[in-house]
């Protein structure tokens, strides 16, 4: 029996950005999800879509940043978020701890980290 591909919902509001996230998950096998260009957008996709993961700006247009979307993820569905982040300052990087992340990538990043990152945050299937 075949197993589908891991399904990735990319929230990402720089579409150039989320274009290449997308270009490099598909390269790497998955099936891509989105993209969701906010936090209101990413629940609603992620309701109907059901991914496994989820790559999450922290920074995000809108009302609900991407820690918030990430929680409320987390609390309703169940689904671990790797969060995407140009910023690293401790007061973001201690709310992300929070949401008990799948793990955290710096912008910009090379495909084989991104790789890295999905393989540890997936857990292989039984």
């Amino acid at each position: 029996m075949t197993q589908r591909p891991w399904r990735i919902l990319v929230v990402e509001d720089e579409a150039i950005i989320a274009r290449d996230i997308a270009m490099q998950l598909q390269a790497l096998g998955y099936t891509v999800l989105g993209p969701a260009a906010s936090g209101e957008q990413a629940l609603a996709l992620a309701a109907g879509m059901q991914p496994d993961l989820v790559l999450m700006d922290v920074h995000l247009a809108g009302a609900m940043d991407g820690i918030s979307a990430a929680q409320v993820l987390r609390d309703n569905y169940g689904l671990p978020s790797l969060f995407l982040s140009a910023f690293d300052g401790p007061d973001s990087l201690q709310r992300a701890k929070l949401c008990e992340p799948a793990g955290f990538l710096v912008k910009p990043f090379e495909s084989y980290e991104l790789r890295d990152a999905l393989n540890s945050a997936l857990k292989p299937r039984a």
